[in-house]
């Protein structure tokens, strides 16, 4: 069958068949179940009405329970169970078996430098090139560009990074883009301020925000006063959890400062970039965020236009600067909505698979959570582990889905 017929008969099918649905069973509700005659009436009327909602909600709640809470159920069984004895219950066996693999604490590292990095870069870029492209006139069209990456599949983008990334023999003319510009450099000033001095600057400037973020995590409980009353309990786990990962991404940032500004760059040889320890993770972050950027980009502009005129009149009247505007009048009255974006990418990153899948397949350090997950499930055929890794993504998903909910009922309220 053509495949455009194919799809007109499915669209008639599905429509079709709601609007066949609601009538068919609001016609049986008020003819056959609670007919409204006789002494009962009123009675029946007042039945129907309370279950006909329940009528409009249950294809949504059946869908959602045979496509979303079956799985999670049968995955939780299969996590806790052992395929080769016949499903025996094993307990808790397989996600032992899961904590003992260097693998999978290789996915978890790489999972949360993902979640460091992608969302706070795509936030960030998207906010830069929300305000910028509304102060040109061609903003228009720069940004159709920058948002034209969304259009793109994951496994899309990764192919053309990978032909970015592409190394030939050094007698070869290099396609790869990052290689031809690698070739250009001959260790002299150029190669000293773009591979050393700009490095060492961005890594510094991430230094200090950590530093900052230690900072604003522990002075409540440093200079204790008016800022600690009315804290929740949970506030103190969620400020030494910020703290210590503060901390940590701080002497990775020093001890990457420190390595660039002494390590032997090898000029004159193209570079297996995806094959790098450490530094590939970042190539594969790339994909993420160049995608992303236009997402957070199209959010933020329009929170950026509903910001009213008078706060921003009233603090030109004050004198105060293009920068001042920016980050102490917009940039706080837009924070619900950056964080918002922030929490979206952040979902996204949680259960990146296809770039990762597409690129290096985990091999050279940069397996994630998802590609574990899809090597035991489908290549190991180790349904327990497989099941268990997958358990471990939707428990991390979890907490963020809950907060968003909450600040979503919280705003109705």
């Amino acid at each position: 069958m053509n495949p455009a017929l194919q799809g007109l008969i499915t669209i008639i099918l599905g429509v079709g068949g709601c609007i066949g649905y609601f009538y068919l069973s609001n016609q049986f509700l008020d003819k056959v179940l609670f007919p409204a005659r006789g002494k009962d009436a009123g009675r029946n009327i007042n039945r129907a009405n309370m279950i006909r909602p329940w009528l409009f909600l249950f294809p949504a709640v059946f869908a959602l329970g045979l496509y979303l809470g079956y799985p999670v159920i049968e995955t939780l069984r299969l996590s806790l169970t052992d395929r080769s004895a016949d499903g025996a219950f094993v307990g808790l066996a397989n996600y032992s078996q899961m904590a003992s693999e260097p693998k999978f604490w290789e996915a978890m590292r790489n999972n949360m430098l993902w979640l460091i990095v992608v969302p706070a870069v795509s936030t960030a870029f998207g906010l830069l090139t929300a305000q910028l492209t509304d102060r040109i006139a061609w903003g228009n069209v720069a940004k159709s560009f920058i948002f034209m990456p969304m259009a793109i599949s994951f496994v899309g983008a990764s192919v053309i990074f990978k032909l970015i990334y592409d190394t030939r023999a050094a007698d070869l003319e290099q396609i790869g883009v990052l290689n031809a510009v690698w070739l250009s450099f001959d260790g002299g000033l150029g190669s000293f301020l773009f591979l050393r001095l700009t490095p060492a600057l961005i890594l510094l400037a991430f230094a200090g925000f950590m530093v900052y973020g230690i900072y604003i995590s522990v002075k409540p409980y440093i200079w204790s006063g008016n800022e600690r009353r009315g804290d929740a309990w949970w506030t103190f786990p969620l400020r030494a959890v910020v703290a210590l990962g503060s901390a940590w991404l701080l002497w990775l940032s020093v001890w990457s400062i420190v390595s660039v500004m002494t390590g032997t760059l090898p000029y004159g040889e193209p570079q297996t970039w995806l094959t790098v320890p450490f530094w590939n993770n970042f190539f594969l972050m790339a994909v993420l965020i160049w995608i992303q950027t236009g997402f957070a980009m199209v959010i933020l502009s329009a929170a950026l236009r509903g910001i009213p005129e008078e706060t921003i009149e009233a603090a030109i009247l004050d004198g105060a600067n293009a920068f001042q505007i920016f980050f102490k009048i917009k940039v706080p009255q837009i924070m619900g909505t950056i964080v918002v974006v922030w929490t979206t990418i952040t979902l996204v990153v949680l259960k990146v698979f296809d770039i990762v899948f597409a690129m290096t397949n985990g091999q050279w350090e940069t397996q994630v959570l998802a590609n574990y997950m899809y090597d035991k499930l489908f290549r190991a055929n180790d349904w327990g582990v497989g099941s268990a890794s997958a358990i471990v993504i939707m428990l991390l998903v979890m907490p963020i889905l809950v907060w968003n909910v909450y600040n979503a009922r919280k705003e109705m309220r």
